[in-house]
Formats: C-alpha cells, structure tokens, sequence
C-alpha cells in the first residue's frame, strides 16, 4: 500500500529521534512524531520545515475579523503546540534548503524500501515494526558526535502533562443548559463547589489523539468523554462557532442575508358584472324603471 513517512532529523549529529508511517500525511501524525520525541529526548529548542498548511496558515487565505482585532495570525494547531512548547518555528523556501532531512528521505527511498520488500510487510502496522528495529540501527551506522557539547532538548517542566498539551484544542461556549456542544458530541458539564452553573463560559474543549474529549475552564477539567475502542484520525476543525442543529456543527454555515421586505399593496377581488346587470344598461332606460 501507499504510506507516508513523517519523521526528523538531528542537523546536529544527524540521528533521527523518531518516525512513522501514516495513510497520509496529517496533523495528527507530526503530534505523534513530536511526541516520541519529546518523551525520549526532550523538547528542541528549533524546528526546520517546509512551508506545508499543518505548520502554518497560508498567506493568501483572508484574515477572519478576531485575526484582525488580535493583530496577528492564528496559529494551525501544530502551529500552536510549537508556541506551547516554545519551540521556534523556522519555515524553509526550497528543499535544497531543508539539506540533511531531503537527504534522509533519499536514503530512505533507497535503504527502507528494500528492507520493507525484504521483510514483506504489507500493514502499516508491519511497516511501522520494522521500522522501529530500523532506526537504532541506521543512527549507530550514520550519527556522529555533536560538534558542541550542549543538548539542544529540554526536559519538560514539572506538571508537564502530555494528554493535555499534544491534543488538537478549541474554544466553544457553554450552553444555557450546561452543555458544551462538540460536532456530534455534547459534553455535560456537573455543577462544582465554587460554581452552579457555565452557561455562556468560554471553554477549552481538547480533543486528544485517542479520541477521548476533555473540557478545561481556567485549566481546571469540567467535563470528560471516555476515547473509543479504536483510536481515530484526527482531523484539524474548522474553528466556526458551533451552531445547533447542523449535520456537522463544526463547519461554516452559509450565510444568509436579512432583507427588509417592502409592504405589497393588497389586492382587492372584484366581482365583474354580468351581460345583463342593470349597471351594463344605458343610463336613461335605468332611470326610466326606478
């Protein structure tokens, strides 16, 4: 089958720390990348990528009217785990410029390929095995030592908590009924000691990547949903309020244009006279029989 291979590179030592096939390149995927990551690592200081719509908005798109009031873009969502994390985002112009990870995808081609061929695999799943025994092995044959000593990862804070920062996130508001709607998800919020009621609170509602949903308010957790059996793929959300009623809330519902209507006159049915109505007779023969 077809796959994409999302991983990075060290420009350092040129170790690359993690990667993973997935069905298609997506958001989801470089949340799982960054994650394995920063768990066997730690955080980068820097990330270097290409100028793809996951890392960040394209110029050309129209500002909404809240990027206009803020003064600034808003970030996509792995835009948005970069800045969380402080991670500074470099975007590159051309491959030549991205240097050693085109030349890992080139080795790859070459290397990975013929070791998947080999081993027959035929799942994702199979091409992810192999290529978990693959990476130790390539990295002790092409790493080398940094040329400065300094580590540039950082070891995550205290309290750093990994289901609440890589999962995809967005502001809803609280209904009267002290719901938050989700797209097809309603998440009941429960009265709590220091409050009865959230109705039209500004919420945080995570969706994270096995599938179960969390709502945050002032990063205290009000209201959960349990992931599904199976993990599902995400998928970026439009961030359009949600608006009731609709097959799938989390799309832009088109906009309808209010018209003042201009009174029409009323009519008036009129009954036509008969041929012989008196009123179709000469005025004088009408005269002469009254």
């Amino acid at each position: 089958p077809r796959l994409s291979l999302v991983g990075a590179i060290d420009d350092a030592t040129g170790e690359v720390p993690h990667a993973l096939f997935r069905d298609e390149e997506d958001a989801q995927g470089y949340f799982l990348l960054l994650r394995q990551i920063v768990t066997s690592h730690g955080i980068p200081v820097a990330l270097y990528h290409d100028r793809h719509g996951i890392f960040e908005r394209s110029k050309g798109m129209p500002e909404s009217l809240e990027e206009q009031l803020e003064g600034r873009r808003k970030p996509t969502q792995f835009g948005r785990l970069m800045e969380e994390l402080g991670i500074t985002s470099i975007s590159s112009r051309s491959p030549q410029a991205r240097g050693r990870i085109e030349r890992l995808w080139g080795t790859f081609q070459d290397r990975l390929v013929s070791e998947l061929r080999l081993a027959g695999a035929r799942t994702i799943d199979e091409a992810n095995q192999l290529l978990r025994d693959f990476l130790p092995r390539y990295n002790q044959k092409f790493a080398i030592p940094a040329a400065q000593p300094d580590s540039a990862y950082r070891q995550p804070g205290e309290g750093f908590t990994h289901d609440e920062v890589f999962c995809f996130k967005y502001y809803r508001t609280v209904g009267r009924d002290n719901v938050v709607r989700f797209g097809e998800h309603r998440l009941q919020i429960m009265p709590t000691n220091g409050r009865l009621s959230y109705a039209r609170a500004r919420v945080e509602v995570h969706e994270r990547l096995n599938g179960s949903l969390a709502v945050y308010y002032q990063g205290h957790c009000l209201a959960t949903k349990p992931a599904p059996p199976e993990a599902p793929v995400l998928r970026a959300r439009n961030t359009a309020r949600v608006i009731p009623g609709m097959a799938n809330s989390d799309k832009l519902a088109a906009p309808v244009i209010m018209t003042k209507k201009t009174p029409q006159p009323k009519l008036t049915h009129y009954t036509k006279p008969g041929p012989d109505h008196p009123w179709r007779r000469p005025f004088r023969i009408h005269i002469d029989r009254r």
